[in-house]
């Protein structure tokens, strides 16, 4: 490599040249040129040498040119004796002009020079404003500025840098003479007192001589590269320290050190710098304040719509990631069970982290931070970090990562995480964009969970009204307990079985109802020691809502077979009916979380429905077994009146009748006054006799009694005005039964005498599934009211024994009577 000249031998080779020169010239017009005029020549070879090497190398070649002049051209020559005192005062005066010329040269030089500094250095400067004005990118406008100050100060090499968190640097720009510079992005740790680490630490301009002893990462590439001599100055952007711009010289190419204004004169450039930087920050953060928004209001949408959860899970993640240009974006849930559950997940860095996929949070890692805290928190190197949830993060190629908090309902409900696979840190905003976003996920988490709790009214409004409405319907026990357990079940999303048993006084439990999707039923009607440490022994001795979260120490065979089932949590609900517990709804989960706490107030709502349908049928059954007992009581009565009257006052009538009968005989010659009054006494006796035996015949004939229901039809049938058909193939029936069956028929022809105008009648029963169904049909005129007083009494009747009454009577369309009667429940 070529070695410059340094600048005295340059001046000195200069002078000795001119002044040959000049000597040469006056050698030539000395026999016509005054010695005077010989001299001028000599004063004006000071003047390019002042005017290019200053005023001191001109002293030393005015210094020269007197010595010259006087030696070779004032008498006598060849001698450094100027003679008389004339030429001492001409020599003197001519080195007095020549100093004199000299420092006016040298200042107009100085002058020159500023004036073209000043001229390159608004140039230069007008360069870089017109591409900050352009607004060009950044990287464009460090390469200028770096070579504009390198042009200008005539050094080797300028370097830009900025300062980055975690105490480090980077290259943003640079140029050199030669080609050998730093490159863009190329990082060095601030250490050490080179220019990079004091401006850092200090603010201030600084510079350093000689970077063979200067220390720090710095100062080594430095000497990687040749330099010799730096000067940094700060580039401050709004107030904060950005960073720092640098001019070096080389060794063995710049003799001369740089300039002691050199600081001030880098200044009026980071002054630009920072202008450009602060527009570019400027415009960069507009743009991505309009990106931010408009993720945002992406999402913000979504959640206006009222759509899934997941499906806002998943625009979050994915916005969040293309909006930081992260590799990893994750929304995950805390559990309580210490782990935490992937919702969503996007990036290629990501791949390991599956949604619903779980993950332990012990250890040093982000999500254990996150929730501890319930702040920000950033990792920037898993070399430290622990737990299988960091090691699964750092496998996937993660190199920087930020976590932010959801909070929902007053706790860290779940948490964002953002990674990339750089050695950079992710940008220091990071955990204030990301909290944005987390603050719009938790929005909406209310939403939904609003919308969730309306359905669940919703729901469980819907299930109480069904099973209300079966309570309203005086459906069977049994039914409703099963409506109970189906509806608990479709009602509470996070149980998988629902059981009712009630409370026996032996200190069992019999199961009656069952309902879930657990295998190994037990089967309604099962009766269970109720006994050990379970939720139904829990609520048999407290008399309250019981719970158990952890069915590993459970006892009892209840107990025992919740856990071989694989039952984790089970909630239990008493039903009290009036005062007294009846039995207990039980539901239970094979999930590791807990049931919610809101279970019980759930369940009791269902259990007050129960109570009062248990409360419901029994009063039926009461009032059923009071009709039944008066109803039969009042046949008992009615037989008990047939008896009497056929003892009593029929034999009586019978007796009085065969009396009056001996009595007419026995007249002969019949007394014709006392004959004619025994013969109407016995006409009215025997009247009499008639009349008795139709009023208890209609009270419960003896037929029926005697014969049955099929006998007791027939009887009807004979003494009806029109024909009718008779089909009645069933055998003996309870009394009250074939009291009532009776009593239909009997209604239904006197009925069809009295107004049907008809022509023929059909009776018909049939014993059907423990039920008696008697049927009248008739072809007259039709029209029956069925609210007249006989038929309203045959369905008090029937009610009394569970049964029915209906009645169909179009016009001209004869009129059918049908009755259903239990017998099982009659018997």
């Amino acid at each position: 490599m070529t070695r410059r000249i340094p600048r005295w031998l340059r001046a000195v080779l200069a002078s000795a040249v001119l002044l040959a020169v000049v000597s040469g010239v006056v050698a030539l017009l000395e026999p016509r040129v005054p010695a005077l005029g010989l001299g001028v020549l000599y004063l004006l070879a000071v003047v390019p040498i002042a005017f290019a090497f200053g005023a001191a190398a001109a002293a030393a070649v005015s210094l020269a040119s007197m010595v010259v002049f006087s030696f070779f051209f004032l008498d006598p020559r060849y001698t450094l004796d100027p003679g008389s005192a004339q030429r001492w005062e001409v020599l003197v005066a001519f080195l007095v002009s020549s100093l004199v010329v000299s420092e006016l040269a040298a200042r107009s030089r100085r002058a020159v020079q500023r004036s073209t500094r000043l001229a390159d250095e608004h140039a230069a400067l007008r360069r870089v404003a017109t591409l900050v004005a352009r607004g060009d990118d950044p990287p464009e406008v460090f390469a200028a500025v770096a070579r504009e100050v390198a042009m200008l100060l005539g050094v080797d090499a300028t370097h830009m840098v900025r300062f980055e968190p975690g105490g480090a640097a980077a290259i943003a720009g640079s140029w050199s003479l030669h080609g050998e510079h730093w490159p863009v992005g190329r990082r060095v740790d601030l250490d050490g007192d080179t220019v990079i680490a004091t401006v850092a630490r200090t603010g201030r301009p600084a510079r350093v001589h000689d970077y063979r002893n200067a220390t720090g990462d710095a100062a080594r590439v430095g000497r990687e590269l040749g330099l010799r001599s730096s000067v940094g100055a700060p580039i401050v952007v709004d107030q904060h320290l950005w960073g720092v711009m640098v001019v070096s010289t080389s060794v063995g190419h710049s003799a001369h050190p740089l300039p002691l204004d050199a600081e001030s004169r880098i200044g009026a450039f980071t002054e630009l710098v920072a202008t450009a930087i602060s527009n570019v920050e400027a415009r960069r953060g507009l743009a991505r304040l309009a990106d931010e928004q408009a993720a945002l209001r992406r999402l913000a949408t979504l959640i206006a719509r009222g759509v899934a959860s997941a499906e806002v899970f998943d625009a979050a993640a994915d916005e969040i990631g293309r909006l930081l240009g992260v590799e990893f974006a994750v929304i995950g849930r805390f559990d309580a069970d210490n782990m935490v559950t992937v919702l969503s997940s996007w990036g290629p860095l990501a791949a390991g982290f599956a949604v619903g996929s779980r993950w332990p949070i012990g250890g040093d890692n982000l999500a254990r931070l996150v929730l501890e805290t319930g702040s920000p928190a950033r990792i920037d190197g898993y070399e430290d970090a622990s737990g299988e949830l960091a090691r699964a993060t750092e496998q996937s190629g993660v190199g920087s990562s930020v976590g932010v908090p959801i909070s929902f309902e007053g706790r860290v409900w779940a948490g964002i995480s953002v990674a990339s696979s750089g050695a950079d840190p992710l940008p220091a905003d990071t955990e204030s964009r990301l909290t944005r976003f987390a603050e719009l996920v938790a929005t909406a988490m209310s939403n939904a969970q609003a919308r969730a709790e309306v359905q669940r009214l919703a729901d469980e409004q819907s299930s109480l009204r069904r099973v209300a409405t079966l309570i309203a319907r005086e459906s069977r026990a049994e039914d409703v307990f099963a409506a109970v357990a189906e509806e608990v079940l479709r009602v509470l999303d996070d149980v998988e079985i629902a059981r009712m048993y009630r409370y026996e006084p032996d200190g069992t439990a019999t199961l009656v109802a069952d309902a879930g999707s657990l295998d190994a039923r037990i089967g309604v009607g099962t009766r269970v020691r109720v006994e050990g440490r379970n939720v139904s022994a829990l609520v048999r001795e407290t008399g309250r809502a019981a719970r158990l979260d952890d069915h590993e120490d459970a006892t009892g065979s209840l107990g025992v077979r919740a856990r071989e089932l694989g039952v984790r949590s089970a909630v239990g609900a008493p039903i009290v009916v009036g005062d007294r517990l009846w039995g207990v709804i039980i539901v239970g989960s094979k999930r590791p979380a807990p049931l919610p706490p809101t279970i019980e107030t759930r369940i009791t709502e269902f259990t007050e429905l129960v109570a009062t349908s248990i409360s419901n049928v029994q009063a039926r059954t009461e009032v059923a077994a009071s009709r039944a007992r008066v109803v039969a009581a009042a046949d008992e009565e009615r037989r008990r009146v047939v008896r009497d009257l056929h003892d009593g006052a029929q034999q009586r009538l019978v007796h009085t009748i065969v009396t009056l009968k001996l009595a007419r005989r026995t007249l002969a010659p019949p007394d014709k006054p006392a004959a004619e009054l025994v013969a109407e006494a016995l006409e009215h006796a025997t009247r009499a006799h008639v009349e008795l035996r139709d009023l208890a015949h209609g009270i419960l004939p003896s037929v029926l009694t005697q014969g049955g229901l099929r006998a007791g039809v027939d009887a009807l049938a004979s003494r009806a005005p029109v024909p009718v058909d008779v089909d009645v193939p069933v055998g003996r029936l309870p009394t009250a039964v074939e009291a009532t069956a009776y009593f239909v028929v009997s209604e239904a022809l006197t009925n069809v005498a009295k107004h049907a105008r008809a022509g023929h009648v059909e009776v018909s029963a049939r014993l059907d599934d423990g039920t008696l169904a008697v049927r009248v049909r008739d072809d007259g005129i039709g029209g029956a009211r069925p609210g007249g007083s006989g038929l309203t009494g045959l369905a008090d009747r029937l009610a009394a024994l569970d049964g029915e009454l209906r009645v169909e009577s179009p016009a001209a369309g004869g009129t059918i009577l049908m009755a259903a009667i239990p017998v099982a429940h009659a018997a």
